[in-house]
């Protein structure tokens, strides 16, 4: 089994994207029309996918909160230059993702790949360190905390645009065609830098896999 991409199997792309961006597409027509109010609504629909998204990107929660925040606010300022060349979940994360890299380049801040708040409860959570790890019961504390630590030292080997292609790819189970669309570069970049961050995670982690 791929531990890394069994991470992200549950958040991938639903039938229901389709709807979902025509929705969002009447959302923001309204809004350009001067019912700004309705802002309010793709605030609520995608505020917990773009935390969770730029959480993932910096490891620090206060950094992930005040950059949400930022997201929606340069999202409404610019709400009236968007054409629906795109979708607007696609924009949306677009400008959380430059606005998070502006952030760490700026910054210099230390990232990592988390997979903090394991529940036992949690049927996805449950997968990947089953995939991950051969070890149960008392020991599986000590071993997904060794696990932590080694997924954090090898997502600082990666550079910031290979941790953003594996976040995008893995965690939140965006395609290659729309990361390719947030980051600004072709299709076949992020397929090379998913290759190489997949193969040094996948190198480093080789004591805990299956």
């Amino acid at each position: 089994m791929d531990a890394l991409k069994a991470i992200g199997q549950s958040l991938a792309a639903s039938p229901a994207r389709q709807q979902e961006a025509d929705s969002d597409g009447e959302i923001v027509r309204r809004v350009q029309s001067g019912d700004v109010a309705a802002f309010d609504e793709l605030v609520l629909r995608y505020r917990g996918r773009v935390l969770g998204l730029i959480y993932n990107m910096t490891s620090n929660r206060e950094d992930a909160s005040d950059l949400t925040q930022d997201t929606f606010i340069k999202a409404f300022q610019s709400i009236n230059r968007f054409q629906g060349q795109s979708s607007f979940f696609t924009w949306l994360y677009r400008i959380a993702v430059n606005s998070t890299l502006t952030h760490l380049r700026k910054n210099r801040l230390r990232t990592f790949f988390s997979l903090e708040k394991v529940d036992e409860n949690d049927h996805q959570s449950t997968e990947v360190i089953e995939a991950l790890t051969d070890n149960s019961g008392a020991e599986r504390d000590t071993y997904v905390k060794e696990l932590q630590e080694r997924l954090n030292e090898a997502m600082q080997k990666l550079s910031i645009n290979h941790r953003t292609v594996v976040t995008l790819f893995e965690i939140d189970g965006l395609g290659h065609q729309e990361i390719a669309e947030i980051m600004n570069c072709s299709v076949g970049t992020v397929r090379s830098r998913l290759h190489y961050a997949k193969q040094l995670l996948q190198a480093e982690l080789q004591p805990y896999l299956r």
